[in-house]
């Protein structure tokens, strides 16, 4: 008996000594392990965590989140970035990882060398060769830009669709008219753009890429007599996000040119996005686009005409645009809206996700 027990006492002590030896490695490790540093001194570590995070949320508190993004701030900076001059040895490098990553097709820029041109934004903003873009004879409305028909079709109850589903309302998008009278108030917001009741009110939704031709033309013949812009946000445009937020072209920045074509009322409006605070009309050098302050809701007015809304129908006074005439330009990508009055038998030759160029008809009578 004497003898088992001693065994048995050797046996136990051979297994605690390894348990006791591992504790205190495993002490001493814990001792010499550096505490987490706090959230704020890894920011990218916090925004990961929060973006993690965000995509457990609901639809309403990821949007809530996304809105409370400075997207004025890093459009800015994203516009200083742009304008500075790069070496010219890093320049074909830089260009070509954009190219392959966006699909740009530089055999249609006027000038091809990449060497060429000093800085991105001057890259983003390249001119094309005359003969790439020819204008369509047989349409009356050719598209203004490159890239993706999102939607189209009349306008219907004074809401506008931006993509399939999800409306903005035309008031808030174009801003309160001049030509609005009295009895305004029984009459929708709709019938006060029209000249005719035989004319119904269409739109045509346009989104620019990244990798597209960054300048928009006049779609017709038309006279602009006023330049509104709408300080606002600048979120992104891309379709996936149009999905998430109601209003997206209402709360984002833009410059809406309004006036007469052939048959009534025509607009056009440049919806700025992400790292596009810069909108650019060419025949307007007073307008600024992406200011550091703004006020919720405000906008400031232009008008090009000096006298009646009668001589802007006559075919005087206003900013007359031929058809296919550049108008202006953005930084990168972003989107035109065409509000217009036409008859009522006027057909759009698209399909909702065409991609499109300038000069390309639209729709005919």
């Amino acid at each position: 008996m004497a003898t088992a027990s001693i065994r048995h006492a050797t046996w136990c002590g051979r297994l605690r000594v390894p348990r006791l030896a591992l504790r205190r490695r495993l002490g001493a490790l814990s001792g010499s392990v550096r505490r987490p540093a706090p959230w704020r001194h890894r920011p990218i570590a916090f925004l990961c965590y929060v973006l993690s995070v965000s995509a457990l949320r609901p639809l309403a508190s990821r949007v809530a989140l996304y809105r409370s993004f400075p997207t004025r701030l890093l459009s800015r900076t994203w516009g200083r970035l742009n304008g500075m001059e790069l070496p010219t040895w890093l320049r074909k490098p830089i260009y070509s990882l954009y190219i392959w990553t966006f699909g740009v097709n530089m055999q249609e820029a006027a000038v091809e060398d990449l060497r060429h041109y000093r800085n991105l934004s001057e890259f983003f903003r390249r001119r094309l060769k005359p003969t790439v873009r020819p204008l369509c004879a047989a349409s009356c409305l050719i598209s203004p830009a490159d890239g993706k028909i999102l939607h189209f079709g009349q306008v219907k109850n004074s809401e506008v669709e931006q993509v399939k589903g999800v409306t903005y309302s035309l008031e808030n998008f174009l801003g309160p008219q001049t030509n609005q009278g009295n009895d305004s108030a029984s009459v929708s917001f709709r019938d006060c753009l029209l000249s005719s009741p035989d004319n119904d009110l269409y739109h045509v939704v346009v989104y620019l890429a990244p990798g597209d031709y960054h300048c928009f033309h006049s779609p017709t013949d038309w006279r602009v007599s006023r330049r509104r812009h709408f300080p606002g946000s600048l979120m992104s445009v891309n379709p996936g996000v149009a999905r998430w937020i109601k209003e997206l072209f209402c709360l984002n920045e833009r410059v809406v040119l309004t006036g007469q074509w052939q048959h009534g009322f025509f607009s056009l409006t440049a919806v700025g996005a992400t790292n596009v605070g810069s909108i650019r009309i060419y025949f307007d050098q007073k307008l600024h686009t992406n200011c550091p302050r703004y006020s919720k809701g405000s906008y400031h007015d232009c008008s090009y005409i000096r006298g009646s809304d009668e001589a802007l129908k006559a075919g005087e006074g206003g900013v007359a645009l031929q058809k296919g005439e550049a108008v202006g330009e953005f930084n990168l990508g972003s989107t035109i809206v065409l509000l217009f009055e036409a008859p009522k038998d006027f057909n759009f030759n698209l399909q909702p996700g065409q991609q499109i160029k300038v000069g390309e008809g639209l729709g005919q009578l």
